[in-house]
């Protein structure tokens, strides 16, 4: 269990409690998820107690029929959350001078109102790399949930390509995609906004979809994902409407090259600025390395951005079980933008992609 993980944890750093503020780090130790927007969700674990959740009165029945067992805790609009934790604390422990909190995630504000209750803790203790750290290695069950989120992604790719004609909107794509998976599929959330990006709007990577009208003969990028059981998938794939110019062509195949090449290095042993080496090299050597503006790829699981970083610098050595995105990208101002995602697993034999649509340079014929 892996809240047993973080009360050994605490054990061994000579910690009370700990504070969990994130509300997917709650899900992962918990298996209730919910979006508290401006209210109080918390978890408190404690070293030699029962830990308990802490929601808004609303969330309380919700949170008893989940996957949670243990104690919920509700406060209503009118009541004061931070007396409340407290008193729950106070009747569960008489050791809280030694706190551990997210902070990664802990507003100023929320930790100021905790030490309000708490004026002599010591408050010292960060608990995210830990959370950090168990959360990198995923178990059967999560990899079944991310290849899940990996069909549904390859299905958004299916319904994006089809939707591609001349005077389309970037935005109008990404809506019928979105609007599919959830009438064909289920899909209720999708992991981050749906991006297409067509011509000169896919050299800037993170745009997003505009009111730019897809054109003929334009390279168009597709960067999506969905949430499948509280796991993410996160993809991309660039296709060309109409024949593709001579440039065109190059900048993909280098790309696609250089991809792969990270896909196939990516075994246990290696490290991870070994393996955005593999990619940047191949994308370096072929004259575009400029035009490489990000790291090779990131984490994935409950969250579509994890830890580790696939980046220079970064001496993690890989290992089985890691789940992460291969991404490569070529982005040349004014022109176009290519890009190419996959996340997967680490295998004692190699990465096992979670996305399988081709990734052969396909060229959409044109539609009006």
């Amino acid at each position: 269990m892996n809240l047993d993980k973080l009360q050994t944890w605490l054990q061994e750093q000579n910690l009370d409690l700990a504070y969990i503020s994130n509300p997917i780090t709650i899900a992962y130790f918990t298996g209730y998820e919910m979006e508290p927007h401006e209210r109080i969700f918390s978890l408190v674990a404690f070293k030699d107690a029962d830990p308990f959740v802490f929601t808004p009165a609303l969330n309380v029945e919700e949170a008893k029929a989940s996957e949670w067992d243990g104690d919920v805790y509700g406060y209503l609009d009118s009541e004061n959350p931070w007396a409340l934790i407290a008193d729950h604390i106070r009747q569960r422990t008489h050791e809280f001078s030694k706190w551990a909190i997210e902070k990664d995630d802990l507003s100023v504000a929320h930790f100021q109102f905790l030490h309000e209750q708490f004026a002599d803790a010591d408050f010292n203790g960060d608990v995210s790399p830990f959370i950090q750290r168990i959360r990198l290695y995923k178990t059967p069950a999560e990899i079944e949930k991310l290849k899940g989120a990996g069909e549904e992604a390859d299905f958004a790719f299916k319904i994006g390509f089809d939707a591609i004609r001349t005077g389309v909107t970037e935005r109008s794509i990404a809506g019928q995609i979105d609007y599919q998976l959830k009438l064909q599929k289920g899909v209720m959330h999708e992991s981050f906004e749906t991006i297409v990006q067509a011509g000169a709007n896919a050299a800037n990577p993170h745009l997003g979809p505009t009111m730019n009208k897809i054109q003929p003969n334009q390279l168009v990028l597709f960067d999506l994902g969905t949430m499948h059981e509280g796991y993410a998938s996160d993809s991309s794939r660039t296709v060309a409407y109409g024949e593709p110019s001579a440039k065109q062509r190059e900048i993909y195949e280098v790309n696609r090259e250089a991809q792969q090449a990270a896909i196939e290095a990516a075994k246990p042993g290696i490290t991870a600025e070994e393996l955005d080496s593999v990619a940047r090299d191949i994308i370096t050597k072929a004259g575009y390395g400029e035009y490489f503006i990000h790291r090779l790829g990131h984490g994935i699981g409950k969250n579509v951005h994890e830890y580790p970083s696939i980046v220079q610098g970064n001496d993690l050595v890989i290992e089985e079980g890691m789940c992460f995105s291969i991404e490569p990208g070529i982005y040349i101002p004014g022109f176009a933008g290519v890009r190419i995602e996959d996340c997967g697993v680490v295998t004692k034999d190699g990465f096992q992609p979670f996305t399988h649509t081709d990734k052969a340079l396909k060229i959409l014929p044109l539609k009006d």
